[in-house]
């Protein structure tokens, strides 16, 4: 909806634009689950769960810094166009699922 904004990343419902290197996603399910990392055509990696039969998104990928072997992912969340709090989900692995470590914080 927004091509080319610098906040977002590129997604489609085909990996084809990617070229070979993208994050699939399920249209519907759950920190992390079914989720897989491609790099020049090569699984990097993934993980399993229940979703996926709606169909998935392919998404540009946006590595995660790399903190003494530990990748943080922050995610925010809106209440009527306003910060209400944060998320930061840490873990070995690239991708973050339910198990990660999870430290919440509030805006007042």
């Amino acid at each position: 909806m927004f091509p080319g904004h610098p906040n977002l990343l590129p997604s489609y419902d085909s990996s084809l634009p990617l070229a070979g290197s993208y994050v699939q996603k399920p249209k519907l399910s759950r920190e992390g689950a079914n989720v897989m990392m491609v790099a020049g055509g090569r699984i990097m990696e993934q993980t399993q769960g229940d979703y996926g039969a709606e169909g998935h998104v392919f998404q540009a990928i946006a590595p995660a810094r790399d903190f003494d072997g530990q990748h943080p992912v922050l995610g925010l969340w809106m209440v009527n166009n306003e910060a209400a709090g944060l998320g930061i989900r840490e873990e070995a692995r690239r991708i973050t699922t339910n198990a990660s470590r999870f430290v919440p914080h509030w805006f007042k």
